[in-house]
């Protein structure tokens, strides 16, 4: 059910599911559109992360659809995020929304997102992964690791995670099937202090450069 539009290329929508409404932002290729890059939030936050806004903003201008997805508990005006396995009900109820416009559909999210976009990539036909800020383990609990749901992905998987990110530092990932892409100084939220050698927008750069050289590798 569409719900509001603002133009051609930012349409969204209300999409039912069996943990309540889900809200999906659509902005869609421009020119003909070969996949779908579909990104949902963390626990902390909702779509406006910087992120998941350059992205948005970047991919549509080389053929990809970008849908940004709102979980049920943020839709709900819930300020705690439900369990994982609330969470992955949630991302299955939207799937056939991100599947509608019968393109191949990069599943995706970052924090707590990435990691439903690993759990559930296999299982749901994704073509692959894109874990922004994979949190690899709680913070100062490296023995708490949530490698397995990265390794576990299945598909192609892209990882792109911030050089000082407390929930998992580059050089503490496992080696694997996936490519990751650090952002130097970068925290958990891809922010780097303004006494790096790197600016904000250009962290973010470095963010959707990757992303769009990736997908040009998948289609």
């Amino acid at each position: 059910m569409i719900t509001h539009s603002t133009d051609v290329t930012d349409v969204t929508e209300t999409v039912g599911t069996d943990a309540g409404p889900a809200r999906v932002t659509w902005h869609r290729a421009r020119g003909r559109a070969r996949l779908v890059l579909a990104v949902s939030h963390g626990a902390g936050g909702g779509i406006e992360a910087r992120d998941l806004r350059a992205l948005a903003a970047a991919l549509p201008a080389h053929g990809v659809s970008v849908a940004l997805v709102e979980q049920p508990w943020r839709v709900a005006g819930k300020k705690v995020a439900p369990a994982p396995r609330t969470l992955d009900t949630g991302w299955r109820g939207v799937w056939p929304a991100l599947t509608a416009p019968g393109l191949p559909v990069i599943s995706g999210g970052r924090s707590a997102g990435a990691r439903v976009a690993c759990r559930t990539a296999t299982e749901l036909g994704a073509l692959a992964v894109l874990a922004l800020s994979f949190p690899l383990h709680p913070p100062g609990r490296p023995e708490k690791s949530r490698a397995d749901e990265l390794l576990g992905a299945g598909v192609p998987t892209l990882v792109v995670q911030g050089g000082n990110d407390p929930f998992g530092r580059p050089g503490e990932f496992p080696e694997g099937a996936y490519e990751l892409v650090e952002v130097p100084h970068g925290d958990h939220g891809l922010a780097v202090p303004k006494r790096a050698d790197i600016t904000r927008d250009e962290a973010m750069a470095v963010v959707t450069g990757a992303v769009v050289r990736w997908t040009g590798t998948l289609g």
